[in-house]
């Protein structure tokens, strides 16, 4: 339901024509959102470490229905922006404690394997979320990607009331110490339906990495599954990065998808890595920093590739700028890789 987010990329044009900002202002939406989730989940998930994941995870639910209400009737585009922060907050808990709650008494086999789903599952739900929000604007408007989601959040309040335990994991324990938001939604001319299709591709091949890096890493042990996971992405972003309008449709999509198929590929080995230098009472902020550690990247590349693009756009123009800050991502992916093969291999 949190990973759903996807929906919004689709309706930028859409809310930016309701409330008549520019596209650079359009980036305020995911930076809000993505900058206050990032800083909850290690927060969220090192209390959970203290009071239990139960009653953490649980009113992040809560927060994040009644922000979806905010965002959904926001009279201006301050309001949304305040929508969009109560949604980041609320989501930061829920991505805080989820590692934690799915990897609870595994053991390190079973934590990858589990980890391995979750992030499959975050995937699948990136790649439903475009093609949602795609029906959905074409059929009601924009604040539907918000209300839809809101009786989902009450859904999944109710199933975690029931489903988790009072006194699980986490409680009493001792504590740790303490998208390329500016490209065209739509390019080609591409309805938002079409549009939708093409932008689950990456998260499509990221919820098919995810479950597929547990098996590559028990076979070609962590180091080669994270590089080989960064070169794919890398190679991905750095096709899109080259593509232009003469491209195949075909080509575009393979793209995509490899970029998504890397990212899932990495993430897991990683994030298993990154929890079991955590102790055992501590894995709820052991989640938390995990997330934290993934959007604060999130943020700094798309601050950093919008100002690229913006700087490239007025001399340049659209496209080249384009393909100027997916080349950088793709660089900067390849530098990862790089650097993980060093520092693993030292």
């Amino acid at each position: 339901m949190i990973s759903l987010d996807s929906m919004v990329n689709i309706a930028f044009p859409a809310m930016a024509a309701t409330f008549g900002v520019s596209a650079p202002a359009m980036r305020w939406v995911i930076v809000c959102y993505v900058l206050s989730y990032a800083f909850l989940s290690f927060a969220g998930g090192a209390l959970g470490d203290r009071i239990g994941y139960r009653p953490v995870f649980v009113v992040g639910m809560a927060g994040s229905a009644v922000a979806y209400v905010v965002a959904a009737a926001a009279p201006t585009f301050g309001w949304l922006l305040a929508g969009r922060v109560m949604q980041g907050l609320a989501g930061g808990l829920v991505y805080g404690t989820a590692p934690a709650i799915v990897t609870a008494g595994a053991d390190r086999t079973g934590r990858t394997r589990a980890l391995g789903f979750l992030n499959g599952a975050l995937g699948l739900a990136f790649a439903i979320g475009p093609i949602v929000a795609g029906l959905l604007i074409a059929t009601v408007g924009w604040r539907a990607v918000f209300s839809a989601r809101a009786p989902l959040a009450l859904i999944a309040l109710v199933a975690a009331l029931r489903g988790l335990r009072r006194d699980g994991p986490g409680a009493l324990r001792g504590p740790v110490s303490v998208r390329d938001v500016l490209r065209r939604p739509v390019r080609r001319g591409l309805g938002p339906m079409v549009g939708g299709l093409m932008f689950t591709l990456t998260p499509l091949g990221m919820a098919l990495g995810a479950p597929l890096a547990p098996r590559l890493a028990e076979r070609l042990g962590t180091r080669l599954t994270v590089v080989a996971g960064l070169l794919v992405e890398a190679l991905g972003l750095a096709a899109l990065g080259t593509a232009g309008a003469t491209t195949p449709f075909a080509a575009v999509a393979a793209e995509l998808f490899a970029a998504g198929l890397g990212l899932g590929v990495f993430v897991v080995p990683n994030m298993a890595a990154l929890m079991e230098e955590f102790k055992p009472h501590q894995q709820g902020a052991a989640g938390g920093f995990a997330f934290l550690a993934r959007t604060l990247g999130i943020v700094a590349g798309v601050l950093t590739w919008a100002q690229i693009f913006e700087l490239a756009r007025g001399a340049l123009g659209f496209d080249v700028a384009f393909e100027r800050a997916l080349l950088t991502a793709g660089a900067t992916v390849l530098v990862a890789a790089l650097l993980a093969m060093v520092r693993r291999s030292g």
